[in-house]
This record gives structure tokens, C-alpha cells and sequence, in this order.
């Protein structure tokens, strides 16, 4: 039915908005708009109209853009149940927009006046991952800030750290020789990390001498090649993620067993044939 569509209505939606206006509510022909937002959350409302009325909107989440080349750097101290929020602008806007909360379902929206040196934001909990989003903006009137706000920082935070609830997942030893093997994990999920993750510990044992070398490594790698094996040897695999908190559970055990011999590599013989 496109060819009796006469135009189409768009409502791009800040969330969370604690101005209580309605959304802004654009009429256009064409099938598509460039709208400049800043890095909060947005939901766009859109529908199609004809002499007969308005469809039903189709709902699109504007999703997270990431944070790189931003004007401002924010700093953040916690304070019991509190956050002191400091900045280092390089510029100065009437007003600052704040959002934090754990996720586009769980933000909350403040107005800061520039002529405090910082601000408090508050109700955060332990173990939780929060977004700090501070935005500027010239026009202070509260319906202009979609139009007028651009992003001024992006922090991650947690009130209180933890130590991981578990560990990494999906352990699994590959490549084994007589003197080494690849050990290969799934990086533990943000829910049950409870702080910023610092790294995994690997402990291997062997099962002769129950010796337990532990090898440190930075969060970013998931994989880590055990080296210096001793040959028809059965060992024991055990890792775990640590926070600034400490060091959260091991993963259950996982046994392997290196060869009395090593890997054979293949041998290729060329004849050549010689004419007499």
C-alpha cells in the first residue's frame, strides 16, 4: 500500500527524559532523516500516514555508539552509596546533561549548572556496573537538549568492586605434545565479573609431583599456550579472573594427558629420474 502513503511522522525520544515533554514530532516525505544526537539513549517512533490516518509506529533503539574522540574527560570518586563527578572541560557550555544507571532501562537524567566545580549523583549499588554519561549543551530550555546537547564524557564505574562470581567458561585444551599444549577459555561474562577485570590466573599441576605453577595474564587474552611439559604426564588445568577486589572461584578441573612421544611430522621423499 506505499503508493497511498502521503508522508511519514517521526518522534525521536530521549531516554531517559525528565523534562515530561513530548518527544520531538517531525513530518516528512522522503524515507529518511539525518538527526545529530548526542550519546544518550534514543528511541525512534516511526509511522506512516494517509488520508485514512496513521499506522501503528515501528520502534527503533538508537544503539551505543562508542566512546572515542570526545572532548572532555570525567573523573569519578566514590562516596558510600554517592559518586563525585569532577571534569576537565576545554570548553565551557551553559549546562551539562547527566545520564547514569546500568543500561537503557535503568538511567537517570540530571541538569548541572557549569558553576559547580563537580556534582553527586546517587542511589548506586555494589557489584554493579554503571554508565556515566555527562553531555553539554549552550541552550539550557529543557525541550532543546535533544536538539543542542553533544557528548562531553563517557565513564564506566563501580561504587563498590567485587571479586568474579565464577570463573571464565568453556575451558579446553588443544594441541597437546609431549612438552606443551593450548589452553583456550571464553571470557567471564560482564554480569559476573562485580568489578573491572584484571586479568585470569592459569594454575596447571602435575599430577607426579602435584606441583601447581600459576601463570598471570592481562583480561584481553583467552588463550595461553603451556610450554615446558613434561612427557607422558597427566595434568590438571584450572583458571581464574581477579578483580582489584581479589581473585574470584576456579574453574573446575580439566585433565589432560601429554604422549611419551611427540608429534611426527611429515616426511617427503622426491625421487627425481635421470635420463642416461
Amino acid at each position: 500500500e506505499s503508493e497511498n502513503i502521503l508522508g511519514y511522522f517521526v518522534n525521536v525520544e530521549r531516554i531517559p527524559n525528565s523534562c515530561h515533554h513530548p518527544p520531538n514530532h517531525i513530518s516528512l516525505k522522503d524515507r529518511k532523516i539525518l538527526v545529530n544526537l548526542s550519546m544518550a539513549y534514543y528511541r525512534v517512533n516511526i509511522s506512516a500516514y494517509n488520508e485514512a490516518g496513521e499506522s501503528p509506529p515501528a520502534i527503533y533503539i538508537v544503539p551505543e555508539f562508542s566512546a572515542t574522540d570526545l572532548p572532555g574527560q570525567i573523573h569519578v570518586k566514590s562516596q558510600g552509596p554517592n559518586a563525585v563527578v569532577t571534569w576537565t572541560p576545554e570548553y565551557n557550555p551553559k549546562c551539562f546533561v547527566v545520564d547514569w544507571g546500568t543500561g537503557k532501562e535503568d538511567m537517570h537524567m540530571k541538569i548541572i549548572s557549569t558553576t559547580a566545580g563537580n556534582f553527586t549523583l546517587d542511589n548506586f549499588q555494589p557489584y554493579k556496573l554503571y554508565k556515566i554519561m555527562v553531555h553539554a549543551s549552550d541552550v539550557c530550555q529543557c525541550e532543546s537538549f535533544t536538539r543542542h546537547e553533544k557528548t562531553f564524557g563517557v565513564i564506566h564505574f563501580y561504587s563498590v568492586e567485587g571479586v568474579p562470581r565464577t570463573g571464565p567458561a568453556n575451558v579446553t585444551v588443544l594441541n597437546i605434545t609431549k612438552h606443551s599444549a593450548l589452553v583456550k577459555w571464553t571470557e567471564i561474562a560482564i554480569e559476573d565479573r562485580l568489578g573491572f577485570l584484571q586479568g585470569y590466573r592459569i594454575s596447571y599441576t602435575d599430577s607426579s609431583t602435584k606441583k601447581s605453577p600459576a601463570v598471570t595474564l592481562n583480561s584481553s587474552i583467552t588463550s595461553y599456550h603451556l610450554t615446558g611439559l613434561k612427557e607422558k604426564t597427566t595434568y590438571r588445568v584450572q583458571i581464574s579472573g581477579f578483580t582489584n577486589a581479589g581473585e574470584g572461584p576456579l574453574t573446575l578441573s580439566q585433565p589432560f594427558s601429554t604422549p611419551k612421544y611427540g608429534t611426527v611430522e611429515p616426511l617427503c621423499i622426491c625421487i627425481t629420474q635421470h635420463e642416461s
